[in-house]
């Protein structure tokens, strides 16, 4: 039987500026979405999501969700990566 537990994940939601629409991502798994809304690019995620259990398995994608991301602030100053 299928698990019918709804989990709460965070999606990265970026804007292209250039051309306009968004890009949807789960920062632990290697599967994006795009779309002209962030509503559109979150259903292309699900469907890329949809490819990689496919492919990969839902064990490997639940782990991969699962495991805990440390996300950590720096200081950095782009502009002097580009000078260096």
């Amino acid at each position: 039987m299928a698990n019918t537990k709804l989990n709460e994940v965070a999606v990265e939601l970026i804007a292209d500026p250039t051309v306009g629409g968004f890009t949807a991502r789960l920062p632990d798994i290697p599967a994006y979405g795009e779309g002209e809304t962030e509503d559109a690019a979150i259903d292309d995620l699900k469907e890329a999501l949809r490819g990689y259990i496919e492919a990969f398995g839902l064990d490997d994608a639940l782990l991969r969700l699962n495991s805990p991301i440390t996300i950590r602030h720096i200081e950095l100053n782009l502009a002097d990566l580009h000078s260096a």
